[in-house]
């Protein structure tokens, strides 16, 4: 089933998420809707936060792009389609020693608005998949980029909130249109 992308100016965007304890049939669910909802984007990555639920649960799938990144699974290198797409659950990152780089971003809930934002080129990210396994991958590139975004999303942490004030300055207006109709639209709902 695909889910509403909730865009910026609704709280649940800032809003840290809850651990993910249980790993049942309705995990699965939620999982595979955002798995949908993401394809139907055209997205690489989707939080929970993005579908409206404050917790600790995204998931990527870079399968479709150029892998202009190195990467390890438990330390091997499976192919992309053998983990792809991957629910993360609980993700912890931790950067590791590189520099960090600028590159242009966009978001599903800021539709067509980029901008640039500068990161750590290399992450080692801990997480359980959604049966509850423990797994660990280090990447670089575009895919240790977009864990670092969706991981962001988890921790009420939004990509605008990285970019630079001379960067955020250049988007500021189509920023804050969305964020004006978004709040009509919440209003018109009574929400």
């Amino acid at each position: 089933m695909l889910l509403q992308i909730v865009q910026y100016g609704e709280k649940v965007l800032h809003q840290a998420g809850e651990p993910i304890t249980e790993f049942d049939e309705e995990l699965r669910t939620l999982f595979q809707d955002m798995v949908d909802t993401m394809y139907e984007a055209e997205g690489i990555g989707l939080a929970a936060q993005q579908v409206g639920l404050a917790k600790q649960f995204c998931v990527v799938d870079l399968t479709g792009c150029d892998p202009d990144f190195e990467y390890t699974l438990d330390g091997a290198k499976p192919p992309l389609d053998l983990f792809m797409p991957m629910g993360m659950c609980n993700p912890k990152v931790e950067v590791l020693k590189s520099e960090p780089l600028v590159y242009e971003e966009g978001c599903l809930s800021f539709p067509n608005i980029r901008g640039d934002v500068e990161r750590i080129e290399s992450i080692r990210c801990e997480y359980q998949d959604i049966d509850g396994n423990p797994h660990v991958i280090e990447a670089d590139g575009l895919l240790g980029r977009c864990i670092q975004h969706e991981v962001d999303h988890l921790n009420g942490i939004l990509f605008t909130d990285r970019m630079k004030k001379k960067v955020l300055k250049k988007i500021q207006l189509p920023v804050n249109a969305l964020k004006a109709k978004t709040l009509q639209r919440l209003k018109r709902r009574g929400a």
